[in-house]
């Protein structure tokens, strides 16, 4: 049995693993070093297709390995950060919130569940239930059926990002409000279950003329992420949406 059928899911059991460690970090408030281990499991999670298709090995394991890591590192968790996030605005003074009537409805013994931040964990279900639909579904090989996970990933690690570095009052209160939160994980929800199809960032040729809505895409991108730096994230894949179904007709 040759070793190399075996190095892509080496490679996916890394983003597993990157994974796992971005679960305690985020368990533990510490959103940048989850961040950090999110962004390596991503890593992992692109070349593990790659390496898997340049060695000539794919297997169904392998689709189904990567989507259980997949479901780790950009599942479970933006699910948690979205719970925590939730929790910290409901529990904010400046936001004339009650926090005893949101987080002690479930309250047993020494066990306190906070209940509106639960809705964060919503995007840990939509993720799983994105993945299960990607591996049956045959159609999606140069294009996404609904958001990827790793992109939706990226725009609720970009929220205790902007919060830590950017420092902006205007944006503080956007995201520290509740409501704001709570809509971007209904949305984020639809958007990864959704039949909107959306580009693939996979080049058959360099040239422009067969890749111009990625060439677009990518400038654009690398433009908003100088400018706005983290804050850049959200409006970059909501521009990746957007171009998606302008462009569905060349998709």
């Amino acid at each position: 049995m040759s070793f190399k059928r075996h190095i892509p899911n080496i490679v996916t059991l890394l983003n597993l693993f990157s994974g796992c460690i971005a679960v305690i970090f985020a368990v533990n408030g510490d959103f940048i070093a989850a961040a950090i281990f999110v962004f390596l499991g991503i890593f992992f999670d692109f070349f593990d297709g790659l390496l898997a298709r340049k060695l000539n090995v794919q297997s169904p394991l392998g689709i189904q390995l990567d989507s259980l890591a997949d479901l780790v590192t950009s599942g479970v968790v933006p699910g948690i950060i979205m719970f925590k996030l939730i929790a910290d605005a409901t529990n904010s003074p400046d936001l004339g919130v009650n926090a005893e009537s949101w987080n002690t409805v479930f309250h047993w013994e020494q066990l306190k569940l906070p209940v509106l931040p639960l809705i964060g964990l919503l995007i840990t279900l939509a993720s799983a239930y994105r993945l299960a639909k990607f591996n049956i579904d045959e159609d999606q090989q140069t294009y996404f059926k609904g958001l990827p996970v790793p992109a939706n990933t990226l725009v609720i690690l970009s929220l205790p990002l902007i919060l830590e570095y950017q420092n902006s009052d205007l944006m503080n209160s956007i995201i520290y409000n509740q409501w704001f939160l709570i809509g971007l994980t209904l949305l984020s929800c639809y958007l990864l279950n959704s039949n909107i199809k959306l580009f693939a960032l996979k080049f058959k040729n360099w040239g422009f003329k067969d890749n111009a809505i990625r060439y677009i895409f990518l400038i654009i991108s690398v433009v908003l992420l100088i400018v706005l730096q983290f804050a850049a994230i959200p409006l970059v894949i909501a521009f990746y949406v957007l171009l998606s179904l302008v462009s569905r007709s060349k998709i």
